[in-house]
């Protein structure tokens, strides 16, 4: 993209700022939601290899951030040069092996120098900068990145495991005291729900270990679940049933069929 069709995406939207009157009557947090949003189709588009759709759905999220600032310029918050000048500097700053002399190994390296950088620009905790409305499983395992790249981690992948185990049994247990004493349930539910979070939590550090992120893991296992069930409501379609006028085990053999076609 070069520099004179950026301004006219910029031209464009100050134009509506000016002249459209739902554009004008936007604020950052009016529109808020609908960026996040335009973030998840993009990360749909990614996940069904859909090129063309991304190139579309990138072009949303462009617009987002030009409106987002065409906004606060207007508000007297901060110009849209800023925000292009405040990211170019942070990229020279925290990329010293690349715009200064720093030598590093590999990019586990580059990861450690950019906590170090993050650090000795004023932060008190690696931990900031971990939005708390990112999804659940993500936020975890971003977390424990930011941990691991300071060195508190796990030696051992094997111990990540056992750990896995004992949340496990941990959970089990309470979930068996809590069936035997319905009189403290109130109590004994939120300590289940601990133990369900402490679950979550190792299995997430283990997934770090493996390389696999959980929320992509997660995202793909809900895509294959929805595309299986829907084959099921297919197959019970064609007898003239819906899923509420079936049996389990009507639609346990669907879902079998459904295996071998989406893995």
């Amino acid at each position: 993209m070069n520099s004179t069709k950026f301004n006219e995406l910029v031209d464009i939207v100050k134009r509506l700022r000016k002249d459209c009157p739902w554009d004008r009557e936007q604020t950052n947090d009016s529109i808020k939601h609908a960026t996040l949003e335009e973030v998840h189709e993009v990360i749909e588009a990614i996940d069904n290899k859909d090129y063309n759709e991304l190139k579309k759905e990138l072009g949303d999220l462009l617009l987002h951030v030009v409106f987002h600032s065409v906004i606060a310029e207007g508000d007297g918050k901060f110009k849209l040069n800023e925000v292009i000048d405040s990211i170019s500097e942070k990229l020279i700053r925290r990329h010293p092996h690349v715009f200064g002399d720093t030598v590093v190994k590999d990019a586990d390296h580059v990861k450690k120098n950019w906590e170090t950088i993050k650090l000795q620009e004023g932060r008190e905790s690696v931990l900031e900068g971990v939005p708390e409305n990112l999804p659940a499983l993500q936020r975890a395992h971003r977390l424990q990145e930011k941990a691991a790249k300071v060195g508190f981690d796990w030696e051992k992948k094997e111990d990540v495991w056992k750990k896995v185990i004992e949340e496990i049994e941990e959970m089990h247990e309470i979930e068996k005291v809590k069936n035997q004493m319905s009189n403290v349930e109130s109590e004994l539910d939120e300590k289940l729900e601990s133990e369900i979070g402490d679950v979550f939590f190792a299995l997430v550090n283990y997934s770090r270990f493996l390389g696999i992120n959980p929320e992509n893991a997660l995202r793909r296992t809900n895509r294959k679940f929805i595309e299986r069930f829907k084959y099921v409501e297919e197959k019970l379609k064609e007898k003239g049933k819906l899923p509420h006028e079936s049996t389990l085990r009507e639609m346990d053999k669907y879902w079998n069929e459904s295996k071998t076609r989406f893995k």
